[in-house]
């Protein structure tokens, strides 16, 4: 099936290929009970060498970064104790780390996650973490961008592959909430 934006002609529903999912991402695919119907998650192929958005863009076709968006893991840090976050922003936007996001967590600081603990902590791949299958007790703050997109590619859990699913699907996840102007 041809992918509803970008030139992925193969475009698969991710249920269909759960075994292309890392752990965390197949079990929040296969137990997904959305309004949005979890066949119109969808994994494309692509190749892990260019998984970061720019090289993405490039190789893929700049008109994917308005359709994309990218899930950042944050440390937000009050009175000594860390509480991990992720935030969900257009591909084309900088996170508010020091505005929107240490406002809404109410820290003191926020900075990004440290690589080793994101991967570590999500089961994901760096450059490939995904908004399914995130802890179910982090925050998930989605800019509201990203739910109005009509289709938003994110990635897959991996380096390889990326999902596509309709905007709305990222306001639907367990525990998301919607935040305007997450990436001004």
């Amino acid at each position: 099936m041809r992918a509803p934006i970008g030139p992925f002609d193969n475009a698969v529903p991710a249920p269909d290929c759960l075994a292309e999912l890392t752990a965390p991402v197949a079990e929040a695919v296969a137990g997904w009970a959305g309004d949005v119907p979890a066949g119109q998650i969808l994994y494309v192929d692509t190749d892990p060498a260019i998984a970061d958005t720019g090289a993405f863009v490039a190789h893929y076709g700049q008109g994917l970064l308005g359709q994309s968006a990218n899930c950042v893991v944050v440390a937000a840090k009050r009175g000594g104790e860390v509480t991990l976050a992720a935030c969900v922003v257009p591909s084309g936007g900088r996170i508010d780390v020091n505005g929107a996001v240490r406002r809404h967590l109410g820290a003191r600081k926020v900075s990004f996650a440290p690589m080793e603990t994101a991967v570590e902590l999500t089961g994901m791949e760096y450059g490939g973490i995904t908004p399914l299958g995130l802890p179910a007790d982090w925050p998930l703050l989605v800019d509201e961008a990203v739910a109005d997109m009509p289709y938003v590619l994110v990635g897959s859990g991996r380096r390889r592959g990326k999902l596509i699913a309709p905007g709305k699907l990222f306001a639907e996840i367990p525990g998301a909430e919607l935040i305007e102007g997450l990436a001004p």
